[in-house]
């Protein structure tokens, strides 16, 4: 949770930049103006590039870049989000007849998310600025998005990588893994979940509403257009041998990791909810079969060690299923994840009222189950105990009632949420 609320509060920063404006530089005559009428001007494409110290293939990218749009006779512009280059990128992409937009947030997401936001175009091409994509050919692109697909994905291993374009453990490791998660948590059509060319209407940018500031930014594009229903499609692209003389920026565990975060953050089902599931039924059916005695499978004997342990299991889980829903609310209410209609026909059913009879029934159970265990304590005249056979009595018990008060607790923190969201319905009305 504490890792959503950080999405958002970047969300805020995003859009907000409180004492820091964006700067958008003038461009060169005949390029597009901050200003002037998108519809008139009939801009159809931006080709938009992070920069960060790329003057070494700044301009061939930019050269390129342009010379596909003289090529195709496109009306378009070239964008260059500068996340505070020392290098002079910046001369270099004006010199060349690009729009430079200052971007004072570092990360390769705040980078693009504010040169998009800057850009004229219909359409829009994203790429890296250091030689690794070829900007000469992306009319694959540009026919899939005049098709009416609302974001295209190039794929590098259907297109081509060049010996030594990418580190062994990305091509066999990190983007199989991360590709394969985002498809099962997500049916993610793309095969190349990390390609970082790529293309999308203005109006899917407008509706993907993405947040994140970093490398995970091309995850939460792809997440997001998937679970919005968005058409998406796969191009062949090629990926060339970085033409920088420097380390690139991406740290392959790092960001690795943050993708993986991210994705799992934006999965409450896969984070919380199934293996809160498979904790609390392998917690019972244990329990279930240690509560009455001892059992001893190829010489080996479980006793109320493991009931414990089982009991624990059970917890656990129940805080991690009621989890998977907070999160799911949570991330609906904030615009992360879109409304579920799910959710909303079990809410129909589950109440306030229905949560607190539950939890008062484990409650009772849990009472009734150590007052059993009192009595049993009374009748050996509150001596010593065989502590086997009373641990059988109070485990359950103790869990039944922590499980009544945990539900009580849940049951009236979801008639929070609910009542978050009827103010928000009736602020938009």
């Amino acid at each position: 949770m504490r890792a959503t609320v950080t999405i958002c509060l970047r969300a805020h920063l995003l859009k907000t930049m409180n004492g820091t404006p964006l700067e958008i530089e003038e461009p060169s005559a005949g390029v597009l103006r901050p200003g002037e009428d998108f519809e008139a001007d009939s801009i159809e494409l931006s080709i938009v590039m992070p920069c960060l110290n790329e003057a070494e293939t700044l301009e061939v990218c930019i050269r390129k870049a342009q010379g596909f749009l003289r090529q195709h006779s496109i009306r378009g512009e070239v964008i260059v989000g500068d996340n505070g280059s020392t290098d002079g990128s910046q001369r270099i992409a004006l010199r060349n007849g690009a729009r430079v937009v200052k971007v004072p947030l570092r990360g390769y997401g705040a980078a693009l998310y504010f040169a998009t936001k800057a850009a004229k175009g219909r359409y829009v091409i994203m790429g890296d600025s250091d030689d690794s994509y070829d900007f000469s050919n992306l009319a694959p692109f540009v026919e899939r998005l005049r098709a009416g697909y609302d974001l295209v994905m190039g794929n590098r291993f259907k297109g081509g990588i060049q010996q030594g374009a990418m580190p062994w453990k990305n091509r066999w490791i990190g983007n199989p893994i991360l590709t394969g998660i985002g498809r099962l948590f997500f049916h993610c059509p793309a095969s190349d979940f990390h390609c970082g060319l790529r293309g999308f209407s203005r109006r899917a940018f407008q509706r993907m509403d993405l947040r994140t500031t970093g490398m995970e930014y091309a995850s939460e594009m792809v997440i997001t257009a998937t679970l919005a229903g968005m058409r998406i499609a796969e191009v062949p692209t090629t990926l060339s041998r970085d033409g920088r003389s420097r380390r690139p920026h991406l740290r392959p565990w790092r960001d690795g990791w943050r993708h993986l975060r991210f994705m799992l953050l934006f999965s409450p089902k896969w984070l919380f909810l199934y293996p809160g599931i498979f904790l609390v039924l392998a917690g019972l059916a244990v329990g279930a079969a240690l509560v009455v005695q001892p059992i001893t499978i190829h010489g080996v004997t479980f006793d109320i060690h493991t009931l414990l342990y089982a009991a624990m299991a059970v917890l656990i889980g129940f805080q991690a299923i009621t989890f998977a829903f907070f999160t799911k609310i949570f991330a609906i209410q904030q615009g992360l994840l879109p409304p579920d209609p799910r959710l909303t026909r079990i809410f129909r059913f589950v109440k306030l009222e229905t949560g607190l009879l539950a939890g008062a029934l484990l409650t009772v159970m849990g009472v009734a189950g150590s007052i059993w265990a009192v009595y049993y304590w009374k009748s050996h005249l509150f001596g010593p105990l065989d502590p086997i056979r009373v641990f059988r009595l109070a485990i359950p018990s103790a869990t039944a009632l922590t499980l009544g008060f945990e539900t009580i607790l849940a049951s009236f923190f979801f008639s929070v949420l609910g009542l978050s969201v009827r103010q928000l319905k009736l602020a938009a009305k």
